[in-house]
Protein backbone atom coordinates (compact mmCIF):
# COMPACT_ATOMS: atom_id res chain seq x y z
CA UNK A 1 0.00 0.00 0.00
CA UNK A 2 1.54 3.01 -0.84
CA UNK A 3 0.40 6.37 0.98
CA UNK A 4 0.36 9.59 -0.83
CA UNK A 5 1.07 12.84 0.98
CA UNK A 6 -0.89 16.28 -0.62
CA UNK A 7 0.25 19.57 -1.79
CA UNK A 8 2.73 21.53 1.13
CA UNK A 9 2.82 17.82 2.67
CA UNK A 10 5.39 15.47 3.32
CA UNK A 11 5.88 11.49 4.01
CA UNK A 12 6.98 11.90 7.42
CA UNK A 13 3.32 13.42 7.84
CA UNK A 14 2.10 9.78 7.81
CA UNK A 15 4.58 8.29 10.56
CA UNK A 16 2.09 8.17 13.29
CA UNK A 17 -0.29 6.31 10.74
CA UNK A 18 2.47 3.49 9.66
CA UNK A 19 2.62 1.53 12.72
CA UNK A 20 -0.92 0.91 12.97
CA UNK A 21 -1.22 -0.31 9.53
CA UNK A 22 1.67 -2.52 9.69
CA UNK A 23 0.50 -5.84 11.21
CA UNK A 24 -1.87 -5.73 7.76
CA UNK A 25 -0.26 -3.88 5.24
CA UNK A 26 3.01 -3.69 4.01
CA UNK A 27 3.41 0.30 4.19
CA UNK A 28 5.23 2.61 1.64
CA UNK A 29 5.45 6.54 1.19
CA UNK A 30 7.24 8.85 -0.91
CA UNK A 31 7.77 12.91 -1.12
CA UNK A 32 6.96 14.37 -4.34
CA UNK A 33 9.70 16.52 -5.91
CA UNK A 34 9.82 19.96 -4.42
CA UNK A 35 8.26 18.56 -1.17
CA UNK A 36 10.03 17.11 2.39
CA UNK A 37 13.65 19.00 0.71
CA UNK A 38 13.80 16.83 -2.32
CA UNK A 39 14.61 19.16 -5.08
CA UNK A 40 12.49 21.41 -7.06
CA UNK A 41 11.60 19.95 -10.68
CA UNK A 42 12.66 22.21 -13.96
CA UNK A 43 9.28 21.83 -14.98
CA UNK A 44 5.82 23.34 -13.09
CA UNK A 45 4.40 21.35 -10.86
CA UNK A 46 1.24 19.11 -12.38
CA UNK A 47 -0.87 16.50 -11.66
CA UNK A 48 0.31 14.75 -14.26
CA UNK A 49 3.99 14.54 -13.49
CA UNK A 50 3.22 13.77 -9.79
CA UNK A 51 1.17 10.43 -11.46
CA UNK A 52 4.70 9.41 -13.67
CA UNK A 53 6.77 10.23 -10.43
CA UNK A 54 4.15 7.71 -8.49
CA UNK A 55 5.28 5.38 -11.72
CA UNK A 56 9.37 6.28 -12.01
CA UNK A 57 9.25 5.26 -7.67
CA UNK A 58 6.88 1.48 -8.66
CA UNK A 59 9.75 0.77 -11.47
CA UNK A 60 12.42 1.54 -9.37
CA UNK A 61 10.38 -0.83 -6.47
CA UNK A 62 10.06 -3.60 -8.79
CA UNK A 63 6.36 -2.89 -8.06
CA UNK A 64 3.35 -3.34 -10.93
CA UNK A 65 0.69 -2.50 -9.14
CA UNK A 66 -0.37 -0.87 -5.60
CA UNK A 67 -3.13 0.12 -3.86
CA UNK A 68 -2.95 3.75 -3.02
CA UNK A 69 -4.26 5.82 -0.08
CA UNK A 70 -4.76 9.86 -1.14
CA UNK A 71 -4.41 12.63 1.51
CA UNK A 72 -5.67 15.47 -0.58
CA UNK A 73 -4.21 15.84 -4.04
CA UNK A 74 -2.19 12.56 -3.32
CA UNK A 75 -5.86 11.30 -3.77
CA UNK A 76 -6.09 13.40 -6.73
CA UNK A 77 -2.66 11.93 -7.88
CA UNK A 78 -4.28 8.22 -6.98
CA UNK A 79 -7.23 8.79 -9.37
CA UNK A 80 -5.56 9.97 -12.20
CA UNK A 81 -3.21 7.39 -11.91
CA UNK A 82 -6.58 4.98 -11.90
CA UNK A 83 -7.62 7.18 -14.90
CA UNK A 84 -4.48 6.87 -17.25
CA UNK A 85 -2.93 3.65 -15.35
CA UNK A 86 -5.14 1.78 -14.51
CA UNK A 87 -3.09 -1.43 -14.34
CA UNK A 88 -0.74 0.02 -11.76
CA UNK A 89 -3.48 0.75 -9.19
CA UNK A 90 -5.47 -1.66 -7.19
CA UNK A 91 -7.76 -0.17 -4.87
CA UNK A 92 -8.15 3.20 -4.17
CA UNK A 93 -8.78 5.66 -1.21
CA UNK A 94 -9.10 9.14 -0.90
CA UNK A 95 -9.34 11.54 2.18
CA UNK A 96 -9.90 15.35 1.64
CA UNK A 97 -9.51 15.39 -2.10
CA UNK A 98 -10.99 18.33 -4.18
CA UNK A 99 -13.08 17.77 -6.92
CA UNK A 100 -14.76 21.17 -7.67
CA UNK A 101 -11.75 23.05 -9.40
CA UNK A 102 -12.71 26.30 -10.34
CA UNK A 103 -11.11 29.47 -11.10
CA UNK A 104 -12.69 31.35 -8.42
CA UNK A 105 -12.23 28.89 -6.33
CA UNK A 106 -8.72 28.40 -6.85
CA UNK A 107 -8.08 32.13 -6.75
CA UNK A 108 -9.23 32.17 -3.27
CA UNK A 109 -7.59 28.93 -2.06
CA UNK A 110 -4.06 30.68 -3.51
CA UNK A 111 -4.58 33.92 -1.55
CA UNK A 112 -3.74 31.49 1.49
CA UNK A 113 -0.54 30.65 -0.43
CA UNK A 114 1.56 33.79 -0.54
CA UNK A 115 4.28 33.60 1.87
CA UNK A 116 4.42 37.46 3.51
CA UNK A 117 0.74 36.89 4.49
CA UNK A 118 0.80 32.91 6.20
CA UNK A 119 4.15 34.77 8.18
CA UNK A 120 2.03 37.28 9.10
CA UNK A 121 -0.99 35.68 9.64
CA UNK A 122 0.07 32.15 10.88
CA UNK A 123 4.14 32.12 11.89
CA UNK A 124 4.13 28.97 13.69
CA UNK A 125 2.35 27.41 10.76
CA UNK A 126 4.93 29.57 8.57
CA UNK A 127 8.14 27.54 10.85
CA UNK A 128 6.17 24.21 10.71
CA UNK A 129 6.46 24.39 7.01
CA UNK A 130 9.61 25.56 6.72
CA UNK A 131 11.08 22.75 9.25
CA UNK A 132 9.39 20.23 6.96
CA UNK A 133 10.39 21.43 3.26
CA UNK A 134 13.87 22.85 4.31
CA UNK A 135 14.03 27.07 5.21
CA UNK A 136 14.71 27.99 1.78
CA UNK A 137 12.80 25.87 0.04
CA UNK A 138 9.06 26.69 1.31
CA UNK A 139 8.90 30.23 -0.95
CA UNK A 140 9.16 28.16 -3.57
CA UNK A 141 7.33 25.71 -3.32
CA UNK A 142 4.51 28.01 -2.03
CA UNK A 143 4.70 29.88 -5.29
CA UNK A 144 5.00 26.69 -7.75
CA UNK A 145 1.81 25.12 -6.03
CA UNK A 146 0.18 28.20 -6.24
CA UNK A 147 0.65 28.67 -9.89
CA UNK A 148 -0.83 24.67 -10.22
CA UNK A 149 -3.80 25.48 -8.07
CA UNK A 150 -4.70 28.30 -10.63
CA UNK A 151 -4.07 26.15 -13.32
CA UNK A 152 -6.06 23.25 -11.89
CA UNK A 153 -8.70 25.76 -11.62
CA UNK A 154 -8.90 26.97 -15.21
CA UNK A 155 -8.56 22.95 -16.71
CA UNK A 156 -9.09 20.44 -13.95
CA UNK A 157 -6.65 17.00 -14.41
CA UNK A 158 -9.00 15.09 -13.31
CA UNK A 159 -13.30 15.52 -14.74
CA UNK A 160 -16.59 13.77 -13.93
CA UNK A 161 -16.03 12.03 -17.23
CA UNK A 162 -12.40 10.85 -15.94
CA UNK A 163 -13.90 9.61 -13.09
CA UNK A 164 -16.99 7.86 -14.97
CA UNK A 165 -14.20 6.20 -16.61
CA UNK A 166 -12.41 4.86 -13.61
CA UNK A 167 -13.66 1.15 -12.88
CA UNK A 168 -11.55 0.61 -9.54
CA UNK A 169 -13.12 0.18 -6.53
CA UNK A 170 -12.79 3.25 -4.88
CA UNK A 171 -13.62 5.00 -1.77
CA UNK A 172 -13.97 8.94 -1.77
CA UNK A 173 -13.71 10.76 2.04
CA UNK A 174 -13.87 13.37 3.62
CA UNK A 175 -14.28 15.14 6.91
CA UNK A 176 -17.14 16.63 8.38
CA UNK A 177 -15.72 19.53 9.67
CA UNK A 178 -12.83 19.80 6.66
CA UNK A 179 -12.80 23.53 5.69
CA UNK A 180 -10.99 22.86 2.67
CA UNK A 181 -13.29 20.16 0.26
CA UNK A 182 -17.16 20.19 1.27
CA UNK A 183 -18.88 17.09 1.35
CA UNK A 184 -21.11 18.25 -1.51
CA UNK A 185 -18.32 17.68 -3.97
CA UNK A 186 -17.19 14.33 -2.34
CA UNK A 187 -20.61 13.20 -3.20
CA UNK A 188 -21.07 14.76 -6.54
CA UNK A 189 -17.29 12.86 -6.88
CA UNK A 190 -18.78 9.27 -6.34
CA UNK A 191 -21.86 9.42 -7.93
CA UNK A 192 -19.22 9.61 -11.02
CA UNK A 193 -17.17 6.54 -10.15
CA UNK A 194 -19.04 3.44 -11.36
CA UNK A 195 -17.74 1.51 -8.38
CA UNK A 196 -17.56 3.88 -5.47
CA UNK A 197 -17.80 4.23 -2.65
CA UNK A 198 -18.65 7.65 0.03
CA UNK A 199 -17.41 8.12 3.24
CA UNK A 200 -17.78 11.12 5.97
CA UNK A 201 -15.40 10.77 8.86
CA UNK A 202 -16.70 12.64 12.01
CA UNK A 203 -15.12 14.90 13.96
CA UNK A 204 -12.77 15.56 11.03
CA UNK A 205 -10.93 18.50 9.72
CA UNK A 206 -8.60 18.64 6.58
CA UNK A 207 -5.29 18.68 7.85
CA UNK A 208 -4.11 15.07 8.07
CA UNK A 209 -2.28 16.02 11.24
CA UNK A 210 -5.53 16.60 12.58
CA UNK A 211 -7.65 13.57 11.20
CA UNK A 212 -8.52 11.15 14.50
CA UNK A 213 -6.10 8.22 13.77
CA UNK A 214 -8.44 5.15 15.16
CA UNK A 215 -10.94 6.79 12.58
CA UNK A 216 -8.35 6.49 9.62
CA UNK A 217 -7.27 2.79 10.29
CA UNK A 218 -10.75 1.75 10.55
CA UNK A 219 -11.50 3.06 7.27
CA UNK A 220 -8.23 1.66 5.37
CA UNK A 221 -8.97 -1.61 7.23
CA UNK A 222 -12.72 -1.77 6.14
CA UNK A 223 -11.93 -1.11 2.53
CA UNK A 224 -9.17 -2.67 2.09
CA UNK A 225 -8.92 -6.19 4.10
Amino acid sequence: MLLLHGALGAAPQFDPLVPLLADRFTIQTLNFQGHGGRPFPERPFSIHHCALEVLEWMQEQGMEQTDIVGHSMGGYVGLYLARHYPSHVGRLLTLGTKFDWNPEGAARDTKMLNPEAMQQKAPQFYSAMQERHGPGNLDELLRRTAEMMTRLGESPEVTPEDLAQVHHHVRVAVGDRDQMVSIQETAAAYRQLPNGQCAVLPATPHPIEKVPLPRLVAEIQEFFC
